[in-house]
This record gives C-alpha cells, sequence and structure tokens, in this order.
C-alpha cells in the first residue's frame, strides 16, 4: 500500500479488484511447512479449500481443522469445527480473517501447486 493513512488502506483492501483480494487472504506458513520447502517458499500464501490451519488469534486459538470455504469478498476463512451458536440455539460456522490463520499442512490435490511447491523445493 502507498498511504500511510488506515482508513485509505482499509478503503483501498476494501474495494480492490477479486485477483488482489486473492492474496490478501494469505496465512504464514508454520515453520515445519516452511523448511520441507527448504525455506524457499513464501513465508505467506494464499489460504485454499482443503488447507489444514491452525487458529492462532481469538477466542478459537489453538484449534486446528480444514478450510470449508474461503470468501474472497469478506476476506474471510471457514474453517470445519469451528462454530458459534445464535440466539435460537442454531450453530453457524464462524468466519475466520485470513491473517489470524496459520497454514500447518497445504492441501496437495492441485498438480499445479504441488508442481510449484516441489520447483521451489529443489
Amino acid at each position: 500500500m502507498t498511504s500511510t493513512q488506515p482508513r485509505v488502506q482499509r478503503k483501498r483492501a476494501a474495494h480492490a479488484p477479486l485477483h488482489v483480494k486473492r492474496i490478501l487472504t494469505s496465512s504464514h506458513l508454520a515453520e515445519e511447512v516452511h523448511a520441507k520447502a527448504k525455506g524457499r517458499l513464501p513465508r505467506a500464501l494464499p489460504v485454499r479449500k482443503g488447507d489444514t490451519v491452525r487458529v492462532m488469534r481469538g477466542g478459537f486459538r489453538g484449534r486446528e481443522g480444514k478450510v470449508v470455504s474461503v470468501d474472497r469478498v469478506h476476506g474471510t476463512v471457514v474453517v470445519e469445527g469451528i462454530t458459534i451458536e445464535k440466539v435460537d440455539e442454531k450453530k453457524v460456522p464462524r468466519p475466520l480473517h485470513a491473517s489470524n490463520l496459520l497454514i500447518i499442512r497445504m492441501d496437495d490435490t492441485d498438480a499445479w501447486r504441488r508442481r510449484k511447491f516441489e520447483e521451489r523445493a529443489e
């Protein structure tokens, strides 16, 4: 971002196109994952459905689960097992911000992502 004013940064993040919002929904990689790639992967990668993540901030700190969905428009991630109870006692998934998560295992079913991971590791 080019501005130092928080309001301008929030405005640019809110009005960013989806290909930029994809980058904004990134989470840090765990040390084991980063070391496995011999440090050649970037520190943070965009979260994807199927990744296993650990919650690092908030009331659900320490909980782990698979990513069920990623909402790029709002910049949130739904993790299985993380739910809240509504007033009518209905349980609904609790969206979490991607910056509060740590990727502990990447989903390698996508051949393109797996190839990029292996190329960087060599």
